[in-house]
């Protein structure tokens, strides 16, 4: 009786946490479509200025920024059971980082803009590489998570360091003004770029039906096996998913740091560990903080707009130095 009590209370916390979720959600949905230079009231009928506002640059711009937060925060909570590591995310590991360096590649290859999908396709390759190496280390050399760790950010410094010098020998403007992209930006995201989300959503959906995987997962291999689940073929196909995610989330906004990071330790230490209602839950506020990150980004300076990216940083960098003191300290 009193363990259906305790049962009864964690599913209610969970509950809670996704109604409060979808409340957010909706209100910042809302806001962000609302405010810019030029504001739309919901009350007032709209122009046809204000149509084309709506309709081609905010509501793009909204869908991406909470897509890509979904991407990101779910990915981040799954690499943290995959890898046994609560530090572990796309961006601090230098997954993004490959996805970003693929594109720059590719752009060298086609100077013209290429399309949405080969864009996808280059930042998935980019991303998968540097993922099965990290994943590769952490099973075949049995590296101990914090040397993983401190292997996840040298390459996303190297990553970064090669993504420089392609920008400074460069003469091609396109290839210049992507310094700013790559910073991460969802300004500018257009319908055709969202058609990636095709393959996106159902990726999503499927990686958050995962968690009882997981939960099995994270009682060891061993035990895993013994409950009947094929561990090899259930961290391959994490990877995959893991990668197009990424790829796909690098191609449409450049790199989003600490999303990854931020959102599934949070939600850990407020509601529980249990991985089937952690992945969609983290997905939802993943795409929570990064449309609030996005509208901070066009409000903070009154003639000018951060990337998404440095908003991100700014909130997530004393989050994860707090989480290494912390372990520290345990």
């Amino acid at each position: 009786m009193h363990l259906d009590r305790i049962l009864h209370q964690r599913r209610h916390k969970w509950k809670v946490g996704f109604w409060l979720a979808a409340i957010l959600l909706i209100g910042c949905g809302l806001f962000s479509l609302s405010v810019g230079e030029i504001w739309l009231k919901p009350w007032q009928p709209f122009g046809e200025l204000e149509k084309q506002l709506l309709w081609q640059l905010r509501m793009p711009r909204l869908v991406a920024a909470m897509a890509i937060g979904a991407a990101l925060a779910a990915s981040g909570a799954v690499l943290q059971v995959l890898l046994g590591n609560p530090l572990a995310e796309p961006g601090v590991l230098g997954i993004s980082g490959g996805a970003s360096l693929a594109l720059v590649l590719l752009l060298f290859l086609l100077p013209s803009l290429p399309g949405p999908w080969l864009t996808m396709l280059v930042a998935m390759a980019g991303a998968l590489v540097f993922t099965l190496l990290l994943v590769g280390l952490a099973r075949i050399r049995k590296v101990s998570t914090a040397r993983l760790l401190l292997i996840g950010v040298a390459l996303g410094i190297l990553s970064g360091a090669v993504v420089t010098w392609a920008f400074y020998f460069s003469d091609d403007l396109n290839l210049r003004q992507l310094m700013y992209w790559l910073m991460g930006s969802v300004a500018g995201v257009t319908w055709a770029q969202l058609s990636v989300l095709i393959i996106l959503f159902p990726a999503l959906i499927w990686l958050c039906t995962r968690g009882r995987q997981l939960d099995i997962l994270m009682l060891g291999e061993i035990h895993a096996r013994q409950l009947g689940l094929d561990v090899a073929a259930l961290r391959w196909r994490l990877i995959l998913i893991i990668a197009l995610l990424v790829g796909t989330s690098v191609a449409m906004a450049g790199v989003i740091g600490f999303i990854g990071l931020v959102i599934p330790h949070l939600l850990r230490l407020a509601l529980g560990a249990e991985n089937r209602y952690l992945l969609p839950l983290s997905a939802c506020f993943g795409a929570l903080l990064l449309a609030v990150s996005d509208v901070l980004a066009r409000v903070l300076l009154p003639a000018a707009e951060l990337p998404v990216g440095v908003v991100t940083t700014t909130l997530g960098a004393p989050v994860f130095i707090w989480m290494l003191l912390r372990s520290q300290v345990e």
